[in-house]
């Protein structure tokens, strides 16, 4: 009996062991998983309105009355990011203190426009709880089916004439800067850029191999 006990004490025991290095080694592989992917920045999506194209012009009314003007080159030179969401996304609604953030922080060259569409009362009321006061907030089904927008949150940076600098889903701080990142590097998304020198790092090594 007490054999049995010690043989399945033991055959207990190996297999904690084996779970533990199976454990272990899956948990360094989900490391290298998010260090390879790593903070690509915003996913951007197939787009009517691609990168590198001019807006169309949208004369708008914000909800507190003033009108807007996108699309168009800014008097002031200033880049325009046009954040679309709705006040149902809790997603949009933890972006919004990032974005105020990044809207004082950038306010040299960039100013801040909310978008989307439905109720005006409705959107009033969520602006002023979400202290957006001070943002131009405008709705506008044909803004939000121009870029085809599906996914909220989502961001369309235009640059001071208007073009398209980039765009995609925004669902952090970082995806925002990111898209200001694509901006400077001239690339559609951080993922174009970052596939590029992938295939640049693929093309050194396979030219390292070649005999000379």
């Amino acid at each position: 009996m007490t054999t049995s006990v010690g043989i399945l004490f033991a055959i207990m025991g190996f297999a904690i062991l084996c779970l533990a290095v199976v454990t272990f080694a899956l948990a360094r592989q989900v490391g290298v998983i998010h260090q390879r992917i790593g903070p690509v920045g915003a996913l951007a999506l197939s787009k009517t309105v691609r990168v590198g194209e001019k807006s169309p012009e949208f004369r708008l009314d914000a909800l507190d009355g003033e009108a807007i003007v996108l699309g168009a080159p800014d008097p002031d030179g200033k880049s325009t990011l046009i954040t679309f969401l709705t006040p149902k996304c809790p997603v949009c609604a933890q972006l919004l203190p990032a974005l105020r953030s990044i809207a004082r922080k950038e306010s040299d060259w960039l100013r801040l426009v909310f978008a989307s569409d439905g109720d005006p009362a409705q959107h009033a009321e969520f602006r002023s709880k979400s202290r957006l006061d001070d943002y131009a907030y405008v709705l506008s089904p044909e803004l939000g089916m121009t870029y085809e927008i599906g996914k909220l949150p989502y961001g369309v940076l235009l640059d001071e004439n208007g073009v398209v600098a980039a765009q995609g889903l925004t669902n952090s701080r970082e995806h925002v800067e990111s898209l200001f990142e694509a901006k400077r590097l001239g690339v559609s998304s951080i993922q174009e850029f970052l596939e590029h020198q992938e295939e640049g790092r693929v093309l050194i090594a396979g030219g390292s191999q070649q005999p000379s």
